[in-house]
């Protein structure tokens, strides 16, 4: 992670503080559950409390010589804590304090996260609505098809934001959980009640079988969500990239005063902010394959894993962070031009009627075949020719034949095309 893609509140989960200090609490609360077994003294679990206090400089200085981080940290830790000490992490290993702080800190992630994606949905529902019957021009392969509107263009995506919100729920509950069960996870020297206690005072599960480390499917599983928010991060951004391309002009992000677009063209406004996203979730996928690759560790443990998590948990989260939050904000922000989306409606001529044309000519007598091949002889005329598609109708004697004038005229009402966007809203905004 770095400084220009990075927001505070989230780097601050992965920060060393922040890591040592729900080291400590693990180790700590642990020791309460031990005391009240009567595995350890009462006042032992109560010094720990009282005078544990670790220093990240001197445990960056243990871990030169130790070149064990956790060993490092409870060095520090007895050097605070005194003759006590010794009865901290009796009967744990390392991952029991490793992999229950990844877990609490990928919760920690989640609920910021889950708060970014809030502020994409309600900019994409405030937008939506304010686009709710504003026409524009669908398009499929990138070439006109049929009307639709701007506002159900935002309504598709909040719902698709709307759908991430409940995966990252689901992710943040299978990650949630805590593993206190010592050497290849048998409990052989440590209660299980101290694994519940601890997953208690963290809102936590226990971990069902720990082996020595908590299963990697759970991470595996949290990182693809990403992954997918990601690209429902990039599809937004592309959309708004191609509404921006001057043959386009639909809609363009905020330029502000004295933004530049090119070092060299003056007249550029450039989409930097949504191209930035594409390139963001670019990597934010690419930890995808590596969490998967996790999964797969030697018997009961080895830390294969461990090198690969060190990155994809805070660069992945603190990417999605920023990411969120800039989208967030290109929707709020962005410029609409009623004047292109109406050129760009009429551009074709007609055409983005055909398929109305089409179902006419099949309801008043014609074989579907037939239909088809008036409505496409006429439209070729329009691609090749830059004619008037309602025209060219007019003067063909097969369709007249079939057809009122008046009735060939309402099949060219955009009204047509929107008569269903009540029905859609309600079923996307059913708050």
């Amino acid at each position: 992670m770095i400084p220009r893609y990075s927001r505070p509140e989230m780097t601050a989960i992965w920060a060393a503080e922040n890591k040592f200090r729900i080291w400590f609490e693990i180790e700590a609360h642990a020791s309460d559950a031990q005391a009240a077994l009567g595995v350890i003294p009462k006042e032992a679990a109560k010094a720990i409390w009282e005078r544990g206090a670790f220093q990240i400089e001197r445990i960056d200085e243990i871990e030169k010589e130790t070149k064990h981080d956790v060993i490092a940290f409870l060095t520090n830790l007895a050097e605070n804590i005194g003759d006590e000490a010794r009865f901290v992490h009796q009967g744990m290993t390392s991952s029991d304090v490793l992999d229950t702080c990844f877990s609490i800190q990928l919760a920690q992630a989640s609920d910021i996260l889950l708060a970014d994606i809030n502020l994409v949905l309600e900019s994409l529902k405030k937008r939506a609505y304010e686009f709710k019957y504003t026409p524009s021009v669908g398009r499929s392969h990138g070439i006109h098809a049929e009307p639709t509107t701007l506002g159900l263009k935002l309504a598709g995506h909040y719902a698709e934001f709307a759908r991430n919100r409940e995966r990252l729920l689901q992710a943040r509950a299978e990650i949630s959980t805590c593993a206190i069960s010592g050497a290849v996870g048998t409990f052989a020297s440590i209660d299980p009640a101290v694994e519940k206690y601890v997953a208690e005072k963290f809102k936590l599960s226990p971990e069902p079988v720990s082996t020595q480390v908590i299963p990697r499917d759970r991470h595996a599983m949290f990182f693809s969500v990403l992954g997918v928010i990601a690209s429902s991060v990039e599809r937004l951004a592309v959309e708004i990239r191609h509404l921006q391309r001057t043959e386009v002009g639909e809609a363009e992000e905020l330029f502000s005063a004295g933004q530049k677009g090119s070092s060299a063209m003056p007249h550029k406004r450039n989409p930097v902010l949504t191209e930035n996203l594409t390139g963001l979730a670019r990597m934010v996928r690419s930890a995808v394959i590596p969490a998967m690759e996790n999964v797969v560790l030697w018997h009961e443990r080895d830390i294969s894993h461990s090198s690969v998590e060190r990155m994809i948990g805070p660069d992945t989260t603190v990417t999605l962070n920023f990411a969120l939050n800039r989208l967030a904000g290109v929707v709020e922000n962005l410029v609409v031009s009623p004047k292109s989306l109406e050129k760009n409606l009429n551009q074709l001529g007609g055409l983005i009627f055909s398929q109305r044309v089409l179902i006419a000519l099949t309801q008043a007598g014609l074989s579907r075949e037939v239909s088809y091949d008036i409505v496409q002889r006429n439209a070729l005329k329009v691609w090749e020719e830059g004619a008037d598609f309602l025209m060219e109708l007019k003067h063909d004697p097969q369709v007249m034949d079939y057809m009122k004038e008046d009735e060939l005229v309402k099949l060219f009402d955009i009204g047509y095309h929107t008569k269903n966007v009540d029905i859609i809203f309600k079923r996307v905004f059913v708050s």
